[in-house]
């Protein structure tokens, strides 16, 4: 985990959070990745939207502490993760060629970019695009992720996506609805990296 100082208004706004719900009951990594999203949206709906297996954020809050590679499936959602770079293959020309010629999304093709460059026990990191999540267990077998965080947001294919993820059995963070985005995921990775930033309060 990174150590890091905590800006008096972060702490304030968890502060109020724990003030306005209590998530005191979760489990501490389950509790990290929640709040930390609510508090990058500021939206209480997300504690009960949020599907979370505390046993699989332990495990890769450990393998991003040792080292695991990051894959993104858009720039905003890497610039977010303020520990870590993230690979991010969307922009590379070769995503545009393979996407015609799979007849699939760029974002689609840049996550098969990115599974021929990481090996296995990657985390990998949807918050814009459904289509990259799905491509993202079609290649899980494959890559073997350490965790998927599938947060895409949008009114087509969000929420199947999200599902198929779940039901595919991969360690993962989803969530029900068809809200999510890339500051919402970025969230989600942040919090396995610094954990609780009150830790230690009495909250």
């Amino acid at each position: 985990m990174n150590v890091r100082v905590v800006h008096p208004i972060e702490a304030r706004s968890y502060r109020i959070l724990r003030s306005r719900a209590d998530t005191s009951a979760l489990p501490y990594w389950s509790r990290a990745v929640a709040e930390r999203v609510v508090h990058a949206s500021a939206d209480l709906g997300y504690l009960t939207d949020l599907v979370l297996d505390e046993a699989a954020l332990e495990a890769a809050a450990g393998a991003l502490a040792a080292g695991a590679p990051l894959v993104a499936d858009a720039a905003m959602v890497a610039a977010g993760i303020t520990a870590r770079d993230a690979l991010v293959r969307v922009a590379d020309p070769r995503a545009r060629d393979l996407a015609a010629e799979l007849g699939t999304t760029r974002s689609a093709a840049a996550m098969r970019l990115a599974a021929d460059e990481v090996g296995p026990g990657a985390v990998w990191v949807v918050g814009n695009a459904p289509t990259a999540l799905e491509a993202v267990v079609d290649l899980a077998a494959r890559t073997r992720p350490a965790l998927v965080v599938g947060l895409p947001v949008g009114f087509v294919g969000a929420v199947e996506s999200k599902a198929r993820l779940r039901d595919a059995g991969i360690p993962a963070v989803s969530n029900v609805s068809e809200k999510g985005g890339s500051a919402v995921a970025a969230a989600a990775v942040n919090a396995l990296l610094y954990g609780d930033p009150l830790e230690g309060e009495n909250t």
